[in-house]
């Protein structure tokens, strides 16, 4: 497996023709698979996504956020609310859920933005739950209180309506890959090097000129922005959101994917979100030892892979300059 990572991160053709071969089993995947198996890809592609926003405020930036399942019921609620008392479409809603999203995300992290390592965890677990037992209290009548909200419509492409699980699967993934591209890029952007400057030493990244609290306002609203995107096709695919589905546990498993996979690796996300939503699926047979397998296997991949299944190969001091000179 470490053979196989280093050639594709030190060969430039053997990584396109991966991408491409990665794409084509993609596309291929619902022709050959059960509906059952395709609808395990569905949520497969929503736990990456949710991973991805995830991804940019742990792996990214270095800040611990235990809440994050706040973010995703934030878009899920706001996709529910507006398409089924303004009657919005769908799909005209997924912009929507993420700009809100990452409004709800910058109002509520800027008095706590400066808090380091622990404190900031706690303080985001508290967020979660707050949210949670919010939309569990029904303020003002229109959350639904602990029955949620019921009657959400499905996606529609001028008159094709997105029903059956291969259409459902085709439009998370098709999201799932736009959003792996872009931040990829902006990986190798400026914005991608402050996170990482950040992310290494705070205090030297100040000194440096980077505007350390507008950047991690940044990052926290970004990753909020695509955990709404995944709240609207999570409330367009169930047509009913609750608070249960949004607990304290669904932040953990968010967290459990990034650190699985390598904090700030786009493929590491992946391989994160393949093991939380597929291994349990594969052990359903064992339903009274699943669990246990599962959290064994996890100490296990922890143990020997601490950095992650898929590392990400940070820039170095030389590479940079390098880089730089090149364009020079």
């Amino acid at each position: 497996m470490r053979g196989i990572i280093a050639g594709l991160r030190n060969d430039p053709r053997a990584r396109r023709i991966a991408v491409g071969i990665a794409l084509a089993l993609v596309v291929a995947y619902p022709f050959f698979a059960s509906a059952y198996w395709v609808d395990v890809a569905f949520y497969l592609g929503l736990y990456t996504l949710l991973g991805l926003s995830l991804n940019v405020i742990l792996g990214e930036v270095g800040l611990f956020n235990l809440g994050h399942a706040a973010f995703w019921a934030f878009g899920a609620y706001t996709t529910a609310i507006l398409n089924t008392r303004f009657d919005i479409p769908i799909l005209a809603l997924i912009p929507i859920s993420a700009l809100a999203t990452a409004g709800f995300a910058w109002l509520v992290t800027s008095p706590i933005i400066h808090l380091r390592g622990d404190y900031l965890c706690i303080v985001t677990i508290a967020l979660g739950e707050i949210v949670r037992l919010a939309l569990n209290n029904d303020p003002g009548g229109i959350t639904g209180g602990p029955n949620g909200i019921f009657g959400i419509d499905r996606p529609r492409i001028g008159g094709l309506v997105i029903n059956t699980p291969t259409e459902f699967y085709f439009l998370v993934w098709i999201i799932v890959v736009l959003c792996a591209w872009a931040l990829l890029r902006l990986q190798n952007s400026r914005i991608g090097r402050a996170w990482n400057y950040i992310r290494e030493d705070e205090l030297a990244a100040e000194c440096m000129g980077v505007d350390v609290r507008a950047f991690k306002l940044l990052a926290f609203t970004l990753g909020a922005a695509l955990a709404g995107v995944a709240g609207n096709l999570y409330a367009a695919k169930m047509m009913v959101v609750s608070p249960e589905s949004f607990t304290f546990m669904e932040s953990c498993l968010v967290f459990m994917i990034v650190l699985l996979g390598g904090m700030g690796s786009v493929p590491g996300t992946l391989l994160g979100a393949l093991v939380v939503s597929l291994f349990p699926e594969l052990f359903r047979p064992l339903a009274s030892y699943r669990m246990l397998i599962f959290g064994i296997a996890l100490v296990a991949v922890m143990y020997f892979k601490p950095a992650g299944m898929w590392p990400r190969r940070r820039a170095t001091f030389r590479s940079v300059i390098g880089r730089e000179a090149g364009k020079a």
